[in-house]
This record gives structure tokens, sequence and C-alpha cells, in this order.
């Protein structure tokens, strides 16, 4: 008789933001995988629910995928649980998901927390159709790269990224995709939750040196209008039949207009 995998979306700050079925499904489990034992044990601590555990994280998810797809072809009922948030995002999980799906074990997904809808709806920003792309490279070549080919997205952006990386992130991200208005979310549902809007500029200006916690930045993306880009250059000259300097008249148009400073730039270089 084949066991069932529930993928559980836990909370990802506030213990508070868990639903009746999540207690109910890690209370009735014969096992819980979890990307990080000690904290979920606090979870489950918060909420009077005793269960066993497993460790399932990066580190042995390769080796653990099979041992626990045995358990649950034996019958063994199985949550998995990252620390925060739906599982397999981003965490680990998705070679479980994969292998259960492959071996034919029911996979059952427990819907909850999400740092990245969150993030998006708190931003401002345009959640029609959005894309997430996780976490940038640490190279800096390589997340470069990942930033030119979403340059002209026009779908909002949303990423992950660790607190330390942020500022050159965000440095990258206006030099590639241009000034362009964002949020950055951190601490998501915690008691020192914040929110910065603005465009990339005035967001690196307040930025905290010391910054910490968890962080989702939302970034706008790639203006819609076919001619946006010659709009702005043409803004940008009168900026400066006004006195304005062409760095700071491209900077200002690329802004209001949503089109990359630098192409702006350019265009009045190639154009004066």
């Amino acid at each position: 008789m084949s066991g069932r995998l529930y993928v559980c979306a836990t909370p990802i700050g506030n213990l508070e933001d868990v639903s009746l079925r999540l207690l109910r499904t890690l209370a009735e489990v014969d096992l819980v995988a979890a990307e990080d034992t000690r904290r979920t044990r606090k979870l489950l601590t918060a909420h009077g629910v005793q269960a066993q555990l497993v460790a399932y994280h990066q580190a042995n998810e390769h080796k653990q995928t099979a041992y626990l797809v045995a358990k649950m072809r034996g019958g063994a009922r199985l949550a998995l649980v990252s620390d925060g948030g739906m599982p397999a995002v981003s965490d680990p999980g998705y070679l479980l998901v994969q292998a259960c799906i492959t071996e034919g074990v029911p996979v059952e997904v427990i819907p909850g927390p999400s740092a990245v809808l969150s993030a998006l709806v708190l931003s401002g920003l345009p959640t029609a159709r959005f894309a997430f792309e996780g976490f940038l490279p640490k190279p800096k070549g390589e997340k470069e790269t990942r930033l030119r080919a979403v340059a002209d997205d026009d779908r909002t952006l949303v990423f992950f990224e660790a607190p330390g990386r942020v500022g050159a992130t965000l440095e990258a991200a206006r030099e590639i995709l241009g000034e362009r208005r964002m949020a950055l979310a951190r601490e998501l549902t915690k008691m020192h939750e914040e929110i910065l809007r603005g465009t990339i500029s005035e967001v690196l200006h307040r930025l905290d040196e010391d910054l910490r916690g968890e962080v989702v930045l939302v970034i706008e993306g790639a203006a819609r209008q076919a001619g946006s880009l010659q709009t702005a250059i043409d803004m940008a000259r009168g900026l400066i039949e006004d006195g304005m300097t062409k760095s700071k008249a491209a900077a200002r148009a690329a802004s209001t207009l949503g089109a990359p400073r630098r192409s702006v730039y350019q265009g009045l270089l190639e154009d004066p």
C-alpha cells in the first residue's frame, strides 16, 4: 500500500500564520521531513503538536530522497516542511516531489504563507503578471548575465537575496535594468517587518549598512509602450534645454517613463 507526501507551507516568520489543516496534517503523519529540525520543533511545540522528525536539507536531499520514497511506498505518510514558506521553492523539496511522481506516490499540497506573494502585494507594483527568479547567482558576472536575461521582461520581477549582497545586487540592477520602481521587503510577518519603496537609487540611499534578516526584492518590469525609449530620450532633451545635465536628464526621464537609464543616455549621445 502506497503512502503519501504532504508538501506543507509553514510560517515565514509569525508562528500564528498556520491553518487548521496544516496542524492536523503535521499531527497525523508518520514522519515530518524538515529542513531544520530545530526550527520545525519550535513550530510544533508552539502549537502542541508531537511528531517524529527527520532532517531533509540541501546537503543530504539526494540520499534522503531514496530513503523517504521507500518509506512512503511502504505505506508511510510524510509531511515535508522547509524553514518557512513552501518547500521546493528556493528550498529543498523538488527532488522529493519529482521522485514521488515518478514512483507513483501521491503528492498533496498544504498551502500557506508565501514570502514571494506577500512581498509582491506589499510592493505596490503590478501583480497581474510577475516572474519569480529566486536567488541571483553570487559571482558578479553570472549575476549580471541573469539580470540581462530579464531586462526586457515586462512582468514585475521578484528576487530573494541575502542581506549582505543586497547593495551590490541593486547596483547591478540599476546599471542593467535602468532606474525602475522597486520595493525591498525585509523580515516579513515578523516584529521588525520593513518595506522600502521607491526607485532603485532611492532604496539604495536608504539602505541600512548593517541590513539583516530575510530579504525579498520586487522590481518593476520593463516598460511596455513600444515608443517608451524614444519618448524618454525626447523628455531628456527637453530637460537639458531647461538647464539639466545629460546624466541627470537621462536619469529623470528613465525613472519617469520606466526606460533603461543607460539606453536613454546613449540615445542622447548618439543624437545630440
